[in-house]
């Protein structure tokens, strides 16, 4: 005779736990089951677990980004080296033919150059980085993946712009007579350090950003505050030379990180920018703004992940 198999015996009806709201029991079997809410902030190191397993879908990104940013200029890409260039040749005739600011600064064209090519590396980063949510609230709303990954890509798409004009700026340099030296290896660590402090500061607007999209229309007149302030076309030593300044105004043009950075690439690259043109503890200012700005802009837009995209 063959043998039947009883059917299963049901499953015993859970009783609530006296007391509990519907809320917390749906919550507890959620979380025996490994169901987490959606869009639900991860905690910092798991956050920075997910940025890291797609590091190469923001490479791809940023490359993409750029190459798909002069498509439609005749030019295309050579408009990445272009655009620094005529800001620089603008910029010496404005103040260093009219305004004088060449005089008692020798090599003043690749100073002049290499201090535009390096801040518009800041401006650039701080420009795409408050537009990175509000510009792209479709793929934001569309997919999920850690938001840092938007201006972590912008900041590494203006880098490789920057390494473009690099290029240029290399035979300017050799063509005003700035032979190679141990000291252009400084160039490495220096860009590391200021893609670090653009990358925190991209961050913080990106927040910012997010939720005040006008941001984007006050940035280039605070940009341009900030580039007047960092000695892109005149040497702040002979600025402040001779002038009975506040020691406190002194001691913030010196500490200004765009101005530091721009010093430390023009001690790399120029011969006639010697060590004591640069403010002291240079190397200190750059690390110090570099970790506490990628520390402190990391942490800020992570704190805000779950809110990007929604409202």
């Amino acid at each position: 005779m063959p043998q039947t198999l009883d059917p299963p015996a049901p499953a015993p009806a859970r009783v609530p736990t006296p007391g509990a709201s519907p809320d917390s029991e749906l919550r507890a079997l959620a979380e025996r089951h490994g169901l987490t809410v959606s869009g639900a902030r991860p905690s910092l190191p798991e956050y920075t677990r997910q940025l890291w397993a797609r590091r190469h879908f923001i490479a791809s990104f940023a490359t993409a980004r750029l190459t798909a940013m002069y498509t439609t200029a005749k030019l295309g890409q050579l408009w990445q080296v272009m655009t620094p260039l005529l800001n620089a040749g603008v910029y010496y005739l404005i103040f260093g033919v009219l305004i004088g600011t060449r005089k008692g600064v020798p090599d003043f064209v690749p100073f002049l150059v290499t201090g535009v090519f390096i801040f518009t590396f800041t401006q650039s980063s701080v420009m795409a980085g408050t537009r990175a949510i509000s510009g792209n609230l479709g793929l934001v709303r569309a997919l999920h993946f850690p938001r840092a990954c938007l201006p972590i890509s912008f900041c590494l798409m203006q880098l490789q712009q920057l390494l473009f004009s690099m290029g240029v700026l290399v035979l300017i340099l050799l063509g005003f007579g700035q032979m190679p030296t141990w000291s252009w290896l400084l160039v490495v660590p220096a860009l590391a350090l200021q893609f670090l402090f653009n990358t925190g500061l991209a961050m913080v607007m990106a927040r910012l950003g997010s939720k005040t999209p006008d941001l984007a229309q006050l940035m280039p007149f605070i940009m341009r505050t900030w580039m007047y302030a960092s000695g892109v076309m005149f040497s702040i030593d002979l600025i402040l030379k001779g002038k009975h300044v506040p020691a406190f105004v002194e001691v913030l043009l010196n500490a200004n990180p765009a101005a530091v950075y721009i010093d430390l690439m023009r001690f790399a690259l120029i011969d006639s920018f010697t060590a004591d043109k640069l403010p002291p503890h240079v190397w200190a200012f750059a690390g110090g703004w570099a970790l506490l700005m990628g520390v402190v802009g990391f942490v800020y837009f992570w704190k805000a992940e779950e809110r990007y995209g929604r409202g």
